[in-house]
């Protein structure tokens, strides 16, 4: 497992907890090659101080940008962590994800409406998705946990998309790249 380097965590320690980093984007050169790279586990410290301000400040930026979820390597951190909402929850708590992964998937795969992206600015469009996914990860306060995310609905739940997409981040992987053919224009 890999630890922050010190260019990471200069970029992490380059604010207060409230302080929302910049999002990366494709529309820059140097930001799209940057998403395109797979992600390295991180050591999950627990009482590290570089991971919980990286943490918060992803919360902040989260809710600065209105997003649903956000990774890591959104905010120029090449390590495996992100955060997601639970939309089936009551109040849609931010659940942190660390070294996640997903362990599980039926074979059939859904058209998902309208994804989006904070890293693709103005763009959305219908992405190839599971229903369903059987993840694990390790949670914020260190415990492991093992579930099954479902919904694929904009209307009620798309938890189960959310963490799918914001797992692809940690592949390189962008919505973009996962285009229901009928989008592929």
């Amino acid at each position: 497992m890999a630890q922050f380097t010190q260019e990471e965590k200069n970029l992490i320690n380059n604010g207060t907890p409230e302080t929302p980093f910049r999002v990366l984007t494709i529309t820059d050169q140097q930001d799209s090659i940057f998403l395109r790279q797979k992600c390295s586990a991180i050591e999950n410290s627990n009482g590290s101080k570089d991971l919980q301000l990286l943490i918060d400040r992803l919360k902040a930026t989260m809710a600065f940008e209105e997003g649903v979820g956000i990774a890591a390597p959104q905010v120029g951190i090449a390590k495996n962590l992100f955060l997601f909402t639970r939309i089936d929850q009551p109040d849609y708590p931010v659940i942190v994800a660390i070294n996640p992964k997903i362990v599980n998937h039926p074979q059939e795969t859904i058209c998902f409406e309208r994804d989006g992206c904070l890293s693709i600015p103005d763009v959305s469009g219908n992405s190839i998705r599971y229903p369903w996914v059987d993840v694990e990860y390790t949670d914020e306060n260190g415990n492991l946990v093992q579930e099954r995310l479902e919904g694929y609905s904009r209307e009620t739940d798309f938890t189960g998309i959310v963490f799918q997409h914001e797992f692809d981040h940690l592949q390189g992987i962008l919505f973009i790249d996962k285009l229901c053919p009928e989008d592929k224009e």
